[in-house]
């Protein structure tokens, strides 16, 4: 089976806050549904023409549009259908999100290419958390894990797309994160070895692919590697998603099965890219290579994201028979 000159890409990209454009207040200090500061439809609109284009610049250097996308920081189904709507997607897209009880209301989701893609089903994978009172009527949420089984030119493709609990305070979530990604590590063995199906795990960890947890994700109960994260060598290289004060950080990343390894599937791993270009870059010079974002705290910037986007790239494969 040789290989071909075509070539498929999956992104994922954390679009910090793509709201929905706040109602004018009736008075000046009145809280806003968004969390963001005189968020109006000037400043969606330039936000959601801001999305579209980074996913024209992709196109521009790859030669085609990802296939898959993964979205995060996403606030209901609006900004996805109008997003879906503009060049270079043209409605050619299907969108999958659900509304998820994360308690700012921000969500994951996936587009995809109908004319490559056909969905199978999709869900949300919700989480509980019990809160220190012992009461068990009290629990916390996060954002759900999406699921998506789609079916590529005849095989199984199962696409799960996260944003995992945040860092802050001291990283008060780091045992939400072990343990969804335990979970989901369950559902991923059963699929690639119970049923044999390539998976796809993209999205923002909110941990860098050294850490341990991130590694464990990796291996099954024997040890044996049965996914495998490009994004590794990428961080080890230095090469950073998002930044926090001093830190550059890769929480961003794609995680395949080893299908796309092995020479009998029709999507065969190439490479892997943080997509940094200068149009996507701070333009203050203290600034430099970071990603130009919508705000730095209260403060309008303007920008695409506090997030590059990231680019896996597969080689498709055609038969001899073809």
């Amino acid at each position: 089976m040789p290989y071909s000159d075509s070539k498929e890409l999956i992104s994922f990209y954390n679009v910090e806050n793509l709201f929905s454009p706040d109602p004018p207040p009736v008075h000046r200090l009145d809280p806003t549904n968004s969390g963001l500061r005189n968020w109006d439809q000037k400043r969606y609109d330039n936000k959601l023409f801001k999305i579209a284009h980074v996913f024209g610049l992709i196109q521009e250097k790859h030669g085609v549009l990802p296939m898959l996308i993964g979205l995060s920081e996403i606030q209901g189904q609006k900004p996805l259908d109008e997003l879906a709507a503009m060049a270079p997607f043209d409605s050619n897209y299907g969108v999958v999100h659900y509304d998820s009880l994360d308690e700012r209301g921000i969500d994951v989701a996936l587009l995809y290419d109908k004319a490559k893609l056909q969905l199978l089903s999709s869900e949300p994978l919700t989480y509980f958390f019990e809160i220190a009172d012992n009461n068990p009527a009290n629990y916390d949420t996060t954002r759900d894990i999406l699921h998506c089984r789609l079916q590529y030119e005849g095989r199984i493709l199962n696409v799960f797309v996260l944003h995992l609990p945040s860092k802050r305070e001291d990283d008060v979530n780091l045992p939400k994160r072990q343990y969804m990604l335990r979970e989901l590590r369950k559902t991923v063995l059963q699929l690639t070895s119970g049923q044999n199906e390539a998976v796809v795990i993209c999205g923002d960890f909110n941990e860098n692919p050294d850490e341990n947890y991130i590694k464990d994700l990796r291996y099954d109960d024997e040890k044996n590697e049965f996914l495998k994260n490009p994004f590794y060598d990428l961080f080890e290289s230095r090469n950073f998603s998002t930044f926090h004060r001093e830190d550059g950080l890769l929480f961003d990343q794609v995680v395949l099965s080893n299908n796309f390894f092995n020479s009998d599937f029709p999507l065969q791993y190439r490479a892997a890219e943080v997509f940094n270009p200068p149009q996507l870059a701070s333009w203050d010079r203290k600034f430099e290579g970071r990603p130009f974002r919508t705000y730095a705290g209260t403060r309008y910037l303007g920008g695409y994201s506090d997030h590059f986007p990231i680019v896996v790239e597969w080689e498709k494969l055609i038969s001899n028979y073809e």
